[in-house]
């Protein structure tokens, strides 16, 4: 997949026709892979090559509506997931106050029309142009006789309403089953293994301390049933995700740490990718290290039950 990062006003113009499919596609799930789907369907009607436009940074973090700092999906992992759906293309267009001041008729003319957009697929509740005046419905009113637009509706899957604000929800739960359903695969993460100050290796239970490079959106805090890549080769295991308040850290602060079952690899300074399979127990406090190992240990016995399953 070629990826090309535009900024306003474009410096450049493509010279093949495009189907596009439009949006953030923040999580790339179930909702934005039918989004997806409809721009390749385009391509092969049109004879034009499939392809996606999102945006960097969030718009409404650069519109100040929100303050979006953690991604389901951020930029590589979108990226990666794209040319996992067939997409030939993808344009990041840069999200700045300049693009944003665009009205819906420039955004046509100056940014769809030069790329040689064919066809155009967006979601229902996709929106353009200056103080999100353009809808969906005007993209073929004002595409007319340069390219053929149209809209995905709104998917339920199972009576769950496939939306990212839904997919974070249920990520804060703990509730990845769902999370899973939204996505159509597990959720998942990636990290550089650090080192620790080695309180699990203590404990009879080493772990792989896992630091984002991306800005990721993690999960509630506690214990989960993970499936572990590294090296191409893959391990079931257990994560923590949380403050370790048993420890009594000077400086609290967020750690996830991956216990390997059955495994013990030297994992220091490679990238690790988690997909979560299932919620074990909230993160608490124990009286004693003896109790923590205790419920390690029980923790690592559910791990091979639910997995045996």
């Amino acid at each position: 997949m070629k990826v090309t990062h535009l900024s306003y006003p474009l410096q450049q113009q493509n010279g093949q026709p495009i189907s596009l499919a439009i949006g953030f596609f923040d999580g790339v799930h179930r909702g934005h892979q039918a989004v997806i789907k409809r721009a390749k369907d385009l391509a092969r009607e049109l004879g034009a090559t499939p392809a996606v436009m999102t945006f960097h940074p969030h718009p409404r973090e650069i519109l100040g509506q929100a303050n979006i700092t953690r991604y389901l999906t951020p930029l590589s992992e979108k990226l990666e997931q794209f040319a996992k759906l067939g997409v030939q293309k993808a344009y990041v267009m840069q999200f700045d106050l300049t693009f944003a001041a665009l009205s819906k008729e420039s955004f046509v003319q100056e940014v769809l029309l030069p790329l040689q957009v064919k066809g155009v697929a967006t979601g229902f509740n996709f929106t353009f142009g200056r103080n999100a005046s353009g809808k969906a419905e005007d993209l073929a009113r004002l595409g007319k006789g340069h390219f053929r637009a149209e809209i995905v509706h709104a998917i339920q899957s199972e009576g769950i309403v496939i939306s990212s604000t839904r997919l974070r929800q249920a990520l804060s739960d703990g509730d990845v089953g769902i999370a899973r359903e939204i996505l159509g695969r597990n959720y998942q993460l990636e990290g550089i293994v650090v080192h620790g100050d080695k309180r699990g290796r203590l404990l009879g239970f080493p772990t792989a301390n896992i630091e984002l490079e991306q800005p990721f959106f993690t999960p509630r805090r506690g214990v989960y049933i993970v499936k572990a890549m590294f090296d191409q080769e893959t391990a079931m295991g257990i994560m923590n995700i949380g403050v370790r308040p048993t420890f009594h850290d000077p400086t609290p602060r967020e750690r996830l740490e991956v216990h390997l079952l059955d495994r013990q690899v030297d994992l220091y300074g490679k990238k690790m990718k988690v997909e979560f399979l299932h919620f074990l127990r909230e993160e608490k406090k124990f009286a004693s290290m003896e109790a923590l190992s205790e419920q390690i240990m029980k923790d690592q016995q559910a791990a091979y039950e639910w997995l045996a399953k």
